[in-house]
C-alpha cells in the first residue's frame, strides 16, 4: 500500500470534485499556494459562487442536480476539460470512493487524498473495524459480515442487544444511519438506512454497533506521508448532533485530558503508520461515562470541522493536503504540534427546528455573514438554496484564548448574522451554546434529546417580539406618518392589525401617540416604543426603558426580523381574505413537508390506513424524511410516483376517513 516513490508529484492546476463552501475553501489555500483552480457544477450550480470564482468551471449537470457529483467519468472529463492535472474532492460525495482516487490514478490524475487501497482499507466500516481489531484497537462490538439478508441482520441484532445503532458502511455525515429501540423496529429502520445509504453514497450496505449510552463523540486527525511519517493534530469533540450529525464541534474537547489525548492519539498514529495512510485522515471514537473508548470509523479525507483544528494549530491542513500530495514530507514531529487557546464551530443549516429538523429550500432573500469571526460559506443575497444537497449553508468558527471566550464570541456571532428568506436554525444554535450543559462542557450525543424542549423554547418568539413586528410592520409602511415628526396634536387612531408570525397568526392595535411613540396592544398587554433612528434596514428603539436595535428587510408580501439573535419572518393579513380551508391535516390530504423527492411510497389505493401510519418517504438534503397518514381511513388517491420531485405543500396521498373518525 506504500507509495515507494520519494520523487516530487508535480501538478499545477486542481479541480475541485465538490461544490458549495468546501469548494471556495480549497480555492483559497489553493490559489494562495500559485495553483489554478477548476470548478465542476450541475444544473442547479449553474450560478453559484464556486462556480464563478474558479479559472475555469465545467458542467456535469443533468435531471437529478445531487447524482451529478457522483459521476466519476463526468468529473475525470471535466478534468481533462478544464486543463487540470489534479483533483481534490472535498468532502461528501466521492471523497471516500475508492473508485473515484483508482480513476483519477488510471488517468493520470493525482488525487489529492489516500490512495485508493487505503480508501478501500478504511472508508468501509466494516473492513476498518476488523482492521482496527486486528491490531489491538477497541471496537464497538457489533456485526459486519457480509451477509446482509434481512433475517440475518435481525438476529445479529438480537445478539448484540437493542439498542443497536444501523450504520452505512460507506461515507458519514449520520446518513444511512438509524438508533432502534427494539425488534419491531428494526426491519424498518434498516430499510430507510440502506435506502438513504445507496442514494448518498451508492452502495446500501451496513453494520451493526452496540447503542452505548451518552457518550462524548471524540476524532482525532491525522497526517500521514508517503516516507513513513505521521502526526496527530489532537481532538474535536463533535457531540452535540441530532439525526446524528454534527452541529457544534470543538477543540479541545472539554473531556479530553493531556494523558487521554496522548493514549488516543498514539492509537490513531500507529493505525495510520500500519496502513502506510498518506494524506489527512481522522479516526472517530465513542468516549464512554468511564473513560474508556472506542474505535467507530474512520474518514479518509478533510473533515467539515477541520476550521477548528486549524485554529488551535495554526496549521492550515488544506496546505499541508496539497503538501502530500507533491510529494513533500511531512516536516512536523509530535512535538512540535502545540495547541494554542479553544475554538469552536456551528453549522447554519436551512432547516426548521421546530419541525424535527426539516431541511428547508427557496431564496436567500438578504445574506450577511459577522466580520469578527471565521465564516465559510458560498451564499450571496438572492441566492436559491436547492433542495438537492445538505442543508448546512455555513460554518462559523470562533477561536480565543478559552473557551468561554470562543463561546460567547460564537454566540455574538450568531447574533449578528443575518439569513433571511429560508428559515435557518441559527437562534437554536446561540440557544445551545448559551445552554448551562453546555456552557460547562458537559455535552453528550445526548444533549440536543435531553433539552431539546428548553433549547426550542429560547428560540420563541414572546409577546414583544409580536408587538415589534407590528410596529416595523406600520413604520416601514411607505404610506405611514413620518416617524420623525414628533409630538403630534391629536394621537392617530387605533390601527388594527392582523399578522402572520413564523406560521401564528396574531390580531393587535397600534396607535401612534401625542408624544410621537407608539403603543401595540396585544392580548390585553400594552407594548410602548420610541424610535430614535430608522433606516432602510435597521431600526433603534427603546421599550421600558431598555434601548435595542433590530434588523428588517421586506421582500414581496414578507418581512424579515433579526432581533436579539432571532429571526422572524412576518405577513400582513390585515386585509387578506378569510382562509376557509379545513384544519391543517384533517382533510385527509397528505401533503409534501418540504422539496425533495420521493423514494418510497408505502402505501395502495383502497388500502385501509390508521393516523400516524406511514405512507411515503421524501428524500430531502440527503435525508429521508416519512410523511405519515393524517387520519384513518382508506387511500382514495396517490398523486405522486417513485423517483418524483414535489415542491412543498404538494398533495401526495389523498385519504377518505373511516366512519366516525374525527
Amino acid at each position: 500500500m506504500r507509495n515507494g516513490s520519494t520523487k516530487a508529484t508535480v501538478f499545477h492546476k486542481i479541480l475541485i470534485a465538490n461544490r458549495g463552501e468546501i469548494a471556495r475553501r480549497i480555492m483559497r489555500t489553493a490559489r494562495r499556494l500559485g495553483y489554478g483552480v477548476v470548478a465542476v457544477y450541475s444544473d442547479a450550480d449553474r450560478d453559484a459562487l464556486h462556480v464563478r470564482e474558479a479559472d475555469e468551471a465545467v458542467r456535469i449537470g443533468e435531471a437529478l442536480p445531487a447524482q451529478s457529483y457522483l459521476r466519476i467519468d463526468a468529473i475525470i472529463a471535466a478534468a481533462k476539460a478544464g486543463g487540470a492535472d489534479a483533483l481534490h474532492p472535498g468532502y461528501g460525495f466521492l471523497a471516500e470512493n475508492e473508485a473515484f482516487a483508482q480513476a483519477c490514478r488510471d488517468a493520470g490524475l493525482v488525487f489529492i487524498g489516500p490512495s485508493p487501497e487505503a480508501i478501500k482499507a478504511m472508508g468501509n466500516k466494516a473492513a476498518a473495524k476488523a482492521i482496527m481489531q486486528a491490531a489491538g484497537v477497541p471496537c464497538v462490538p457489533g456485526y459486519q459480515g457480509a451477509d446482509q439478508g434481512d433475517a440475518v441482520m435481525l438476529a445479529e441484532a438480537r445478539k448484540i442487544g437493542f439498542p443497536v445503532m444501523i450504520k452505512a458502511v460507506a461515507g458519514g455525515g449520520g446518513r444511512g444511519m438509524r438508533l432502534v429501540a427494539d425488534a419491531a423496529a428494526f426491519p424498518d429502520a434498516l430499510r430507510s438506512a440502506r435506502s438513504e445509504a445507496q442514494s448518498a453514497f451508492g452502495d446500501p450496505t451496513v453494520i451493526l454497533e452496540r447503542a452505548i449510552v451518552d457518550p462524548r463523540h471524540i476524532e482525532i486527525q491525522v497526517f500521514g506521508d508517503r516516507y513513513g511519517n505521521a502526526i496527530h493534530l489532537g481532538e474535536r469533540d463533535c457531540s452535540v448532533q441530532r439525526r446524528h450529525q454534527k452541529l457544534i464541534e470543538e477543540a479541545p474537547s472539554p473531556a479530553v485530558s493531556p494523558t487521554l489525548r496522548e493514549r488516543m492519539g498514539a492509537v490513531a498514529v500507529n493505525a495510520i503508520k500500519s496502513l502506510a495512510y498518506e494524506g489527512a485522515g481522522t479516526l472517530e471514537f465513542l468516549l464512554d461515562q468511564s473513560g474508556e473508548f472506542y474505535f467507530m470509523e474512520m474518514n479518509t479525507r478533510l473533515q467539515v470541522e477541520h476550521p477548528v483544528t486549524e485554529a488551535i494549530t495554526g496549521l492550515d491542513l488544506v496546505e499541508l493536503q496539497l503538501r502530500m500530495a507533491s510529494g513533500e514530507p511531512l516536516g512536523l514531529r509530535q512535538q512540535d504540534i502545540k495547541l494554542s487557546g479553544h475554538a469552536i464551530e456551528v453549522r447554519l443549516c436551512s432547516e426548521d427546528v421546530a419541525h424535527d429538523f426539516m431541511p428547508q429550500s427557496g431564496k436567500m432573500a438578504l445574506w450577511q455573514m459577522p466580520e469578527e469571526i471565521r465564516a465559510e460559506h458560498a451564499l450571496q443575497s438572492g441566492f436559491e438554496i436547492p433542495p438537492f444537497y445538505d442543508s448546512m449553508i455555513a460554518k462559523l468558527i470562533s477561536h480565543a484564548a478559552t473557551r468561554h471566550e470562543a463561546r460567547r464570541r460564537l454566540i455574538h456571532g450568531l447574533e449578528q448574522t443575518v439569513a433571511f428568506g429560508v428559515t435557518t436554525n441559527q437562534a437554536f444554535l446561540a440557544a445551545c451554546l448559551r445552554h448551562p450543559a453546555f456552557a460547562a462542557g458537559e455535552a453528550t450525543t445526548a444533549f440536543i434529546g435531553k433539552h431539546r424542549d428548553g433549547l426550542l423554547a429560547l428560540s420563541k418568539e414572546t409577546p414583544s417580539d409580536i408587538a415589534l413586528a407590528a410596529l416595523l410592520l406600520y413604520v416601514s409602511d411607505p404610506h405611514a406618518p413620518p416617524w420623525r415628526s414628533g409630538r403630534t396634536l391629536a394621537a392617530t387612531f387605533p390601527l388594527p392589525l392582523r399578522i402572520e408570525l413564523n406560521g401564528s397568526i396574531h390580531d393587535l392595535e397600534i396607535v401612534r401617540e401625542r408624544d410621537g411613540g407608539y403603543v401595540a396592544s396585544l392580548d390585553g398587554g400594552e407594548h410602548r416604543f420610541e424610535i430614535d433612528e430608522l433606516g432602510r434596514d435597521s431600526i433603534r428603539f427603546r421599550s421600558n426603558g431598555l434601548m435595542e436595535s433590530a434588523r428588517f428587510f421586506r421582500d414581496a408580501d414578507r418581512l424579515y426580523i433579526l432581533h436579539r439573535g432571532v429571526t422572524f419572518a412576518v405577513r400582513d393579513l390585515t386585509l387578506a381574505a378569510p382562509v376557509a380551508a379545513a384544519a391543517a391535516g384533517s382533510d385527509g390530504k397528505v401533503r409534501a413537508a418540504m422539496n425533495g423527492r420521493v423514494v418510497a411510497v408505502l402505501v395502495k389505493p383502497g388500502e385501509r390506513v390508521a393516523a400516524g401510519q406511514p405512507v411515503m418517504t421524501l428524500e430531502a438534503m440527503k435525508m429521508e424524511h416519512v410523511h405519515a397518514a393524517t387520519i384513518a381511513g382508506t387511500i382514495s388517491a396517490i398523486d405522486v410516483a417513485e423517483g418524483e420531485q414535489v415542491t412543498t405543500g404538494k398533495i401526495v396521498v389523498e385519504i377518505e376517513a373511516s366512519e366516525g373518525a374525527a
